[in-house]
């Protein structure tokens, strides 16, 4: 009989002492079309206030990264002031396939409620060809409310979770 050793899933905000970490992290090419590395995403979030580098754990290892990002990020998409956008969300490749990516998005509400009390909805803009990212974030609890917006890769999903 074996024991599956079951590592908890958590979020926490972003510490210099992870860098190093998120700095060898791997995507497909394929995901690479999609989001982008943590390592750019938190070049970005050093200069705008209002992007919240979030980490992804594994156990103590830094599984995943996503950037919950402010007002200028969502009024593109919504006329929720109140609303936060999720971007560049990722799982790094040696740690896909565990769950991760699943419990993760479940866990957004109550880390969204207790760290942006004022806060009630998360959306984001999943590309209409990955198809595994709009599985993910569907199962998670977001909703396809029928909306739509040009990206850089062509026509975006925009998909709404209430906190």
């Amino acid at each position: 009989m074996s024991i599956i050793n079951k590592e908890v899933v958590s979020l926490v905000f972003y510490k210099p002492e992870y860098k190093e970490r998120l700095s060898n992290y791997s995507l497909s090419v394929e995901q690479q079309r999609y989001t982008a590395l943590p390592v750019d995403a938190l070049q970005i979030c050093e200069s705008e206030p209002d992007r919240h580098p979030i980490v992804i754990l594994y156990g103590h290892q830094p599984a995943g990264f996503f950037v919950l990002h402010g007002w200028e990020g969502v009024k593109d998409f919504s006329d929720n002031n109140d609303a936060l956008l999720l971007r560049a969300y990722s799982i790094n490749a040696e740690y896909q396939g565990k769950g991760i990516a699943s419990q993760s998005i479940k866990l957004l509400s109550p880390y969204v409620r207790e760290h942006f009390p004022d806060v009630n909805e998360i959306i984001l803009a999943v590309n209409h060809a990955n198809i595994v990212a709009q599985t993910v974030y569907k199962k998670g609890g977001f909703v396809d409310k029928g909306i739509t917006a040009m990206g850089r890769k062509g026509e975006m999903f925009i998909y709404h979770l209430d906190i």
